[in-house]
């Protein structure tokens, strides 16, 4: 009998997933839920189990091609073609039965991914007393890039939740307990109780190769390091975890958390009519970075204002026509990035970063566009801005706006950007200082459109003004960089013609 090995949920908003390590071979002898391969998305990595014990058979998605979910990736040969060693703990299932029926498994936090250290319990699907079965849904982890959700290791009753809703837990804490019942979670703490022996003498677990290879570089050995992973496997977090603890001391770490000021004394009166609600890991992300911004980097902003009758000509005469050929109707974001990629060829440190004692100098232009959300403040990333057309920019800012609003952004979308436009001007702003978009080194931030009196040729006249500031790192960029940038993108708007010459 053939068994199909399939992508699993990757989780909302991720279709496809790049197959990055197969650990097994065809003809390899596999046992129930060991490590098949493992699977890389934009947000996250995902490690597929096997799903029934057997031999290994067709290979049908290799390493370095991109599945979508629920496509076979493999097939196992399973029952009378399984090899001795998945058969030796099978025959031993039925004597520990009886001792298994009162034993338990726990339900530890799944691998996060790279960079992703913790993870906030956003909803428990199930209730202590519950039965559950093997890989259903017990409860979902919120991180600041990604949901996961957490299935059953084994089938039995849901015996302790040791993290309620709303606790934040470490990649290596336990969720909860699943105590073992007599029709068939018997096998899991078998299994569960064969771990440490295989992961001490070394057999029968794969440690990731990332993990191997930063054992390797680290000059540590396999029994150095605590393995986190299914079944006592080193994952490359682990490896981290073992050479900053031989780097530095942990106490040394205590007192971070101490930094945020006390929230000051509340009157009784007051505190009936106050809400407190938990802070999403979004929003606390994007409070990490615009702080960490401001400690890093040497901001400074400079302003100018930019009369936009050309513009508004140009767009009230053409609008129609383009809306019609394009189906996309004709903004005014298109303008300014193309006036900002313009400006960005001739002083190229504002499309710059910093790295160490190095400045890295972009040949491209990836323009963020900040865009306001129910869930808070997101840049989606347009790609090589700088050799797209009008009609592609704005569509490009169309559709990316509406994922963004709906929550359907990928992590790749929103990082690689080399320069930022924010515009809160649509919420009514007349003047404001933005703040850098990390590692980027400027920002540039439009305004309200609104009718002043000018002088222009010794006469004064209504004419529609906008305010411009660039926030930029002055670090990087000097003042005179700063105010040619925006000198260069006031000319392209009050005569956009200038864009067509590349003058």
């Amino acid at each position: 009998m053939s068994i199909e090995v399939r992508v699993p949920t990757l989780g909302e908003s991720v279709t496809e997933a790049t197959v990055a390590t197969w650990f097994k071979k065809p003809g390899d002898a596999v046992a129930v839920d060991e490590m098949l391969c493992e699977l890389e998305t934009d947000k996250v990595t995902v490690e597929v189990p096997s799903p029934a014990a057997g031999v290994m058979g067709e290979i049908v998605a290799a390493e370095g091609e991109t599945v979508g979910v629920d496509a076979l990736l493999a097939t196992i040969a399973a029952g009378e073609g399984a090899a001795p060693a998945p058969a030796a703990p099978a025959a031993e299932a039925p004597a520990a039965a009886p001792a298994a029926s009162g034993g338990s498994v726990d339900v530890m936090v799944p691998t996060l991914g790279e960079s992703v250290t913790e993870a906030t319990v956003s909803t428990w699907f199930k209730q202590v007393g519950d039965s559950v079965a093997q890989d259903e849904m017990l409860c979902e982890l919120e991180t600041d890039k990604v949901s996961v959700e957490v299935p059953a290791p084994a089938a039995g009753v849901l015996a302790e939740i040791t993290a309620p809703e709303g606790t934040t837990v470490d990649a290596s804490a336990k969720l909860a307990v699943i105590s073992g019942s007599a029709t068939g979670a018997t096998p899991a703490p078998a299994a569960a109780a064969a771990a440490p022996a295989a992961a001490s003498t070394g057999k029968d677990v794969a440690n990731a190769p990332s993990a191997e290879k930063a054992m390797a570089e680290a000059g540590l050995s396999a029994d150095q390091v605590t393995g986190t992973g299914r079944d006592g496997r080193i994952m490359k977090e682990d490896v981290a975890k073992a050479v900053a603890a031989a780097a530095a001391p942990a106490p040394a770490a205590t007192p971070a958390p101490a930094a945020q000021a006390p929230r000051a004394p509340v009157v009784a009166e007051d505190a009936s009519r106050e809400e407190r609600v938990r802070m999403t890991r979004l929003r606390q992300t994007i409070a990490k970075r615009l702080k960490d911004a401001q400690n890093t980097a040497a901001i400074l902003t400079t302003y100018n204002e930019v009369d936009m009758t050309e513009v508004m000509a140009l767009r009230n005469q053409y609008k129609d026509q383009f809306e019609k050929k394009h189906g996309v109707r004709l903004g005014f974001m298109s303008f300014f990035t193309k006036a900002c990629c313009h400006a960005l060829k001739e002083v190229p440190e504002v499309n710059a970063e910093i790295d160490g004692n190095d400045i890295v100098y972009k040949n491209f232009v990836h323009m963020g566009v900040a865009a306001g959300t129910p869930q808070g403040l997101v840049v989606p990333v347009i790609r090589d801005a700088d050799s797209m057309s009008f009609a592609a920019i704005e569509k490009a800012i169309a559709e990316k706006g509406k994922r963004a609003r709906d929550g359907k952004l990928s992590m790749a979308e929103m990082q690689g950007g080399t320069f930022t436009i924010s515009n809160g001007g649509v919420y009514g702003s007349l003047m404001s200082s933005p703040i850098l978009n990390p590692p980027q080194s400027g920002i540039l931030g439009m305004h309200k459109i609104q009718d002043r009196p000018m002088v222009i040729n010794g006469e004064i006249k209504i004419r529609p003004m906008m305010y411009l500031a660039l926030s930029y790192d002055h670090r990087i960029v000097d003042g005179k960089g700063a105010v040619t940038f925006l000198v260069r993108v006031k000319e392209a708007l009050e005569d956009p013609r200038r864009l067509l010459m590349d003058l």
